[in-house]
């Protein structure tokens, strides 16, 4: 599996553009609308022919592209079955897994920053969206969120992948681009060396943060896979 990690800038969104190398079938997470020339610019380039967007869960601040890269493109938008969205071509669960050429993109839930967060994970990858990120972890105060299922969610799902599983996070903002699972077991400030959930917990609650800037339309845009928007 082949893969390209791209940033915008002004949310601090990774995406990632991973392909089969014998059959060119490509798959984009989390794209961002104001990236979509950027985004269709490198797939024509590298030869690509996209079948999926996959969304980690429903942003609170950025809006999606998916919807109009199908129209351009063709390809499918996948999100988790409790988005309750209709724009959607496929809706996802634990436990699913979706071809791409000759590998597999597997589905862990991984709630708790919302509660539509999934994870897909491929050949020694994983792709953690903001449930887990490098030295750190989503937010859990909005969109169902909940400190106790996030916790449960990266020390049962991720944190029981092999040590050398590559994370790809939804976002940085200090400038890291990837870690391992083995790396956030030990170093992760807010879950790693056993961090008692009751600990983990308390912190999260005590956060006192600002709304995401753009909440209020891109949870109803996301909805819509970036085609209604306001």
């Amino acid at each position: 599996m082949e893969s390209r990690q791209l940033f915008d800038a002004e949310t601090s969104t990774y995406t990632y553009l991973v392909w089969d190398a014998k059959t060119r079938e490509a798959a984009l997470i989390d794209s961002v609308d104001t990236q979509i020339d950027r985004d269709l610019q490198i797939i024509s380039e590298l030869g690509l022919d996209l079948k999926y967007t996959l969304e980690t869960h429903i942003h609170a601040d950025h809006i999606t592209a998916s919807g109009k890269i199908r129209e351009k493109l063709g390809s499918k938008a996948v999100v988790h079955r409790n988005s309750g969205s209709d724009c959607a071509d496929i809706l996802v669960v634990d436990g699913d897994s979706i071809a791409l050429g000759n590998q597999q993109i597997h589905i862990l839930e991984t709630p708790g920053h919302t509660d539509t967060c999934i994870s897909y994970s491929i050949d020694g990858v994983v792709f953690t969206g903001d449930a887990l990120l490098i030295r750190g972890c989503g937010r859990t105060d909005f969109q169902a969120g909940d400190a106790a299922t996030l916790y449960d969610s990266i020390h049962h799902k991720l944190f029981s992948l092999p040590d050398t599983t590559i994370v790809y996070p939804g976002h940085d903002y200090r400038g890291f681009c990837c870690s391992t699972i083995g790396e956030e077991k030990s170093h992760n400030p807010r879950l790693g060396n056993n961090r008692p959930k009751q600990e983990f917990v308390n912190l999260m609650n005590s956060l006192d943060l600002d709304p995401p800037k753009k909440i209020t339309e891109a949870v109803p845009g996301n909805l819509e896979c970036g085609l209604k928007q306001g």
